[in-house]
């Protein structure tokens, strides 16, 4: 049997909801923004059930992109956490009927202290709505549950709204990819942003490097036991004069050379590409990629002194995730 025709309905009148909704956006969502932005505290984000879980995502949010946010649950808060409110902040409750009872029952409190409330609801004469600075208005003609009792359509509007709202804040705050960076550090776009060659590259004793006056012998050492695929030559203090690689010592061997024969001069490339330590690692596996005969290493070297200090293997920056 198939569910084709239920998932469509599903889908159907969830964005039937979404249409009405986008309908029934006015000026108490822009209030509700500059409310929010305005905040010298947190929001505190509220909601009991599938409203909280959506709370739980919607504060969730807003704290990834720049707004100090929490999630609170009523239940929670009427034993103790309710604390946690404090004057400066702001109360964003999510309920569709307004009268979850765990939920009204800790509007007392944040009145008290004077912090307003802009609520999420699909009933603005509910006592939640009537108890709000501002209504959020979500209407619901239907859950798109068979039985229209399951929160489905209902939450799919609140979450948007949650989502809109933190993307206008957002926007206000000026958030950049950079900002985001630094909320993510541990995922791509983070490690893009803020990782640099100086954190990537392998260095000291790791670090594949041969005096120009060496033996062919002790280049071909250096490149086999730094298992880099390539070599720096440099002179005596230190500075990148060129790179040797793999390549060039097949290109050797097919031109039928005695290797051995060889100064490392007559092997290696002369000023080849490199970074420097503070490069971002994205931009140095960019310059790799996009030659139009890419290359898997790239030496890293002083701004100041032009000193061979590590090496970038674009295996090693794939593995960090880039």
């Amino acid at each position: 049997m198939s569910s084709l025709n239920e998932i469509d309905r599903v889908i159907r009148l969830e964005i039937e909801t979404l249409v009405q909704l986008r309908e029934q956006v006015n000026k108490a969502y822009d209030d509700a923004v500059d409310l929010m932005f305005e905040c010298q505290g947190k929001i505190v984000v509220t909601g009991v059930g599938k409203s909280g879980l959506v709370a739980q995502k919607v504060s969730a949010t807003m704290v990834s992109t720049g707004t100090s946010a929490i999630f609170l649950h009523p239940g929670d808060g009427l034993h103790g956490d309710v604390g946690i409110i404090r004057e400066g902040d702001l109360v964003l409750a999510l309920s569709k009927s307004g009268e979850t009872q765990e939920l009204l029952s800790i509007l007392p409190y944040i009145k008290s202290i004077q912090v307003p409330v802009v609520s999420i609801t699909a009933d603005e004469s509910s006592s939640l709505a009537a108890s709000s600075d501002l209504v959020l208005y979500t209407p619901v003609d239907e859950e798109a549950c068979p039985l229209d009792l399951a929160p489905t359509s209902s939450t799919t509007a609140a979450l948007v709204v949650g989502d809109a709202l933190a993307m206008a804040l957002m926007k206000r705050r000026n958030f950049t990819p950079e900002h985001f960076a630094v909320f993510h550090p541990g995922g791509k776009l983070g490690k893009q942003l803020l990782l640099t060659v100086g954190e990537a590259m392998r260095s000291g004793d790791n670090n594949p490097a041969i005096n120009i006056g060496a033996s062919v012998s002790d280049m071909l050492f250096e490149i086999s036991s730094k298992r880099c695929g390539a070599v720096s030559v440099v002179d005596d203090a230190g500075k990148l004069l060129g790179l040797v690689t793999d390549f060039d010592i097949r290109k050797v061997l097919e031109r039928r050379q005695d290797l051995f024969s060889l100064e490392i001069k007559e092997i290696m490339n002369r000023g080849p590409s490199h970074a420097f330590p503070e490069t971002k690692a994205i931009d140095a596996l960019r310059l790799m990629e996009q030659r139009s005969k890419p290359f898997l290493v790239l030496p890293v070297v002083e701004p100041e002194t032009g000193k061979a200090i590590g090496m970038i293997h674009l295996h090693d920056l794939v593995a960090l995730g880039l």
